[in-house]
């Protein structure tokens, strides 16, 4: 990872597992906890009004348009592969620059890359 202090935002959902938390934390990013129990449109307005990337295993986020959140990462990967979920999310990091406005898919191997609210087929 890049030295310098990391600029991205994140908002985990209650659902993420926490070690990302704690990976993203050690690498010096902003990121907070959603509020356990917030809604679905309470936690997309945090990541709005904040600027945050929301970080979530909820698939009720993916339809959202970049008028309702600032930007969403769709994990694909088994929370239980603790292992895979960083390598992964490191990797994104590493070679990915704009989130506003985005969805993000991240797989064991990759990510797929949609404007926000845009339909696509899963």
């Amino acid at each position: 990872m890049s030295s310098s202090t990391p600029s991205h935002k994140f908002l985990l959902e209650e659902n993420v597992h926490r070690k990302l938390y704690q990976f993203l934390k050690t690498h010096s990013f902003d990121v907070k906890l959603a509020p356990k129990s917030s809604s679905d449109k309470q936690i997309a307005n945090i990541s709005k009004i904040e600027g945050r990337i929301l970080v979530t295993n909820d698939e009720d986020f993916i339809e959202y348009s970049k008028d309702k959140v600032f930007s969403v990462v769709w994990l694909r990967i088994a929370q239980n592969d603790i292992e895979a979920l960083i390598v992964s999310f490191k990797e994104l990091l590493e070679k990915y620059r704009t989130f506003s406005g985005r969805l993000i898919i991240l797989k064991e191997k990759g990510w797929d890359d949609f404007k926000l609210g845009k339909e696509f087929d899963l």
